[in-house]
């Protein structure tokens, strides 16, 4: 299937929708992504770095709300031990279509399985790495702890959580400032401030921010022995997670 810019919010919307993962985003979602997230690039190619580094044999990696499969092939990429498997889920029936056919596009000894479900409802174990990259954000609030504990108590001692999220700050003066780099980096990728604005109103009800603190305050409740920031630009951060 061929991959198109996004183009979705270009023209005045009289009122724009919630924005779902349907199958208008997942034609674009490519172009989308690399232009809408600082550092995605970097982030996907250490996840492979990780997965490579922490993926146990005879275990399963899992890349929940995979999207079009970018985190499950750097894993796949990187992972060299035997006996080890991928599975790669999502919820939006178009996404998961275009990561199948992403996945079969490339071979590997480490296999990867795409399942089309709900991140809250899959059994989570035997694991040593999981993957939530832009996911937890739009997951409920009320759901986040018991995800996330789900995946803790899934995972093998001495395995990891990498957590990527957009952010948002207390002092209101970064705030400020991280959303207008934030918005200048979209600019510089050919977003007008139409676009931003339509965008950022379609979101508004479906994507719920975390500041970095609650992030790594619930890491730490939920017992992870170790939790830290290896990656952040502007209002977007990744932390990794020991167990």
């Amino acid at each position: 299937m061929q991959q198109l810019k996004d183009q979705l919010y270009s023209e005045p919307r009289g009122k724009v929708a919630d924005f779902a993962f349907d199958e208008q985003v997942a034609t674009v979602f490519a172009d989308m992504i690399q232009r809408s997230v600082p550092g995605y690039a970097a982030i996907i190619s250490m996840i492979g770095v990780l997965a490579g580094r922490y993926a146990r044999q005879g275990s399963v990696c899992y890349d929940l709300g995979c999207s079009l499969g970018a985190g499950a092939l750097a894993m796949q990429n990187h992972i060299k031990v035997k006996d080890c498997r991928i599975i790669a889920v999502d919820n939006s029936e178009s996404m998961v279509r275009r990561c199948k056919q992403n996945v079969n596009k490339h071979h590997a000894d480490t296999p990867v399985e795409v399942v089309c479900a709900d991140v809250r409802d899959v059994l989570i174990q035997n694991t040593s790495v999981v993957v939530l990259n832009l996911v937890l954000q739009f997951i409920p609030v009320d759901d986040r702890f018991r995800v996330l504990k789900k995946i803790y108590d899934g995972l093998l001692p001495g395995s990891i959580l990498v957590l990527s999220e957009k952010i948002k700050f207390t002092d209101q003066v970064e705030e400020q400032h991280q959303v207008e780099m934030y918005h200048a980096f979209k600019k510089l990728n050919g977003y007008s401030d139409l676009e931003i604005n339509q965008k950022r109103t379609a979101l508004e009800n479906v994507l719920i921010l975390d500041t970095p603190v609650i992030h790594l305050e619930r890491l730490r409740d939920i017992g992870f022995s170790q939790s830290y920031t290896w990656f952040q630009c502007f209002n977007f951060t990744s932390i990794v997670a020991f167990k």
